[in-house]
């Protein structure tokens, strides 16, 4: 199991509706994304923050690990904004305004990262998967990605499984017998990965799979005073964003 994963089984807000979290994870991307950059973007973030290391209870650790890959990306979107090519200036120059359009784009997108870690640090896939067919999503999709979700940490395991045992046979002693180890590693992953499929076909069928996966969800009921402090705080932050801005410079 991914550690993100892990997390969100384990999470203070695990027996929360998931449309609860949604709200209030989506809800502060999309103010991450609409607002104005400054001071818009790092109101969302310390806003965000609070909750994932307080209420949420999502360890820091777990978090940065997490949230320093969407960051690498946003880094590298916005590293292409300060700089013009083949213009009058040469061949290479600082982009006028794009020190500007990058930090803004570098504050809006790493805002929304943590908004969307945040619905996926609280709330596990399988609680949001069987969902969604209540929510209009044809069943027979909603049974693929159920498929797809366990087939993933199968193949995780498996990896891992036989990384190590080309590690314990020398396999990466040196760059050729990486190269060669690497090459076996995805022959022999995809070999398992038509293998479990075929034993999760088999194994369905056993059961008796009409086209739809029985999936018990357990029952939990949406906290009206939990969506009224999120609609709340969206509020107060869109407010206090229009307001800082006009003092700020």
């Amino acid at each position: 199991m991914l550690p993100i994963d892990a997390a969100a089984h384990s999470s203070r807000w695990r027996r929360r509706h998931p449309a609860e979290k949604a709200l209030l994870g989506f809800g502060l991307t999309l103010c991450a994304v609409s607002l104005p950059p400054w001071p818009g973007a790092p109101l969302v973030a310390a806003a965000t923050l609070t909750v994932l290391l307080g209420p949420a209870g999502v360890p820091g650790r777990a978090l940065w690990r997490a949230f320093r890959i969407p960051l690498g990306f946003c880094v590298t979107g916005a590293i292409p904004l300060l700089f013009e090519v083949g213009g009058e200036r040469g061949l290479v120059a600082l982009a006028p305004g794009g020190p500007a359009q990058a930090g803004g784009l570098l504050l809006r997108t790493a805002s929304a990262s943590l908004g969307v870690l945040l619905f996926a640090f609280t709330t596990p896939v399988s609680d949001v998967l069987p969902r969604l067919v209540r929510a209009g999503v044809p069943a027979p999709v909603v049974d693929v990605a159920l498929v797809m979700y366990r087939i993933i940490f199968l193949l995780l395991d498996s990896l891992t499984k036989i990384r190590q045992a080309q590690a314990a046979r020398l396999g990466l002693t040196s760059r050729a017998a990486t190269w060669r180890s690497l090459g076996g590693l995805g022959a022999t992953t995809f070999v398992r990965a038509f293998d479990r499929a075929q034993r999760l076909q088999s194994g369905l069928a056993g059961r008796g799979y009409d086209g739809t996966l029985r999936v018990l969800v357990p029952a939990c009921a949406v906290s009206r005073r939990f969506l009224a402090a999120t609609g709340a705080l969206l509020a107060g932050l869109v407010v206090l964003t229009l307001v800082l801005e006009r003092f700020l410079p």
